[in-house]
């Protein structure tokens, strides 16, 4: 299953234009409500560390193994624009196809949600580190401008739905279901005559089979499609049947 290395800004000097809010701060909030929808969808993540500047994420991401580096951030106009410019931009590697593709999703995906759909775009970059400089398949997205209070106030007030709409970009991107968050469930794998349960990469018994696990074992519940669950066991995420499951 797909590992994600979440970035959101640590630029806690770029105030927003509503009171007692920066950057850092929404970025983070942000981050938080995505982290269930990735959970509940089989999407491993990494969080970086937010004491680290950008060379810090860079380097953090680069010593793991990630599919995805994704960077959530919010743009400020030049000071002659200050306050008059809105519009989320996705900025993408313009070396690397899958970098195009993941930002072309997500700037697709923003387009339902945004109030001014013709105002998101993806776009190549030649300046941006988390983007240029990352081993994984990386994007960087500029999420409104905080000095414009329309696009500040949307933000902070569509926090959750802007984060399920990143995770629904994760799993088109990734080719897997997306899963709705909910509350994680207890189960016991039965399966009546002491066999291994098969934890497969996709929901379907042509998925893959990652491993198995025992009967009698006790799991954690994260997601459910169809009667597949989400699941993780000895350091693997996918998905098990629920017909071998007493919740």
């Amino acid at each position: 299953m797909p590992i994600v290395f979440l970035s959101p800004s640590t630029q806690e000097w770029n105030p927003y234009v509503t009171e007692g809010r920066n950057e850092e701060q929404v970025m983070n909030r942000l981050a938080d409500a995505l982290e269930p929808y990735l959970r509940s969808s089989g999407i491993r993540f990494v969080r970086n560390d937010p004491e680290r500047n950008v060379a810090g994420a860079i380097a953090d991401s680069n010593a793991g193994s990630f599919d995805v580096h994704l960077a959530l951030h919010s743009n400020a106009a030049p000071q002659q624009f200050s306050g008059m410019l809105r519009g989320i931009d996705v900025y993408y590697a313009p070396a690397s196809k899958n970098s195009e593709l993941l930002a072309t999703v997500m700037a697709n995906n923003f387009k339902r949600v945004y109030p001014l759909p013709d105002m998101v775009v993806a776009r190549p970059t030649d300046r941006l580190g988390e983007v240029l400089r990352t081993k994984a398949v990386a994007v960087l997205a500029e999420i409104g401008y905080h000095d414009n209070l329309e696009d500040a106030v949307w933000l902070q007030d569509n926090l959750q739905n802007i984060a399920r709409n990143i995770a629904l970009s994760l799993t088109d991107y990734f080719g897997i279901p997306f899963i709705e968050a909910g509350p994680v469930q207890h189960a016991v794998v039965v399966t009546g005559d002491g066999s291994r349960l098969n934890l497969r990469s996709y929901p379907s018994l042509q998925g893959k089979i990652l491993t198995q696990i025992p009967d009698g074992t006790d799991l954690l519940l994260t997601g459910e499609t169809d009667g597949w669950f989400v699941t993780e066991y000895n350091g693997q995420t996918g998905y098990v049947s629920g017909d071998y499951l007493r919740l």
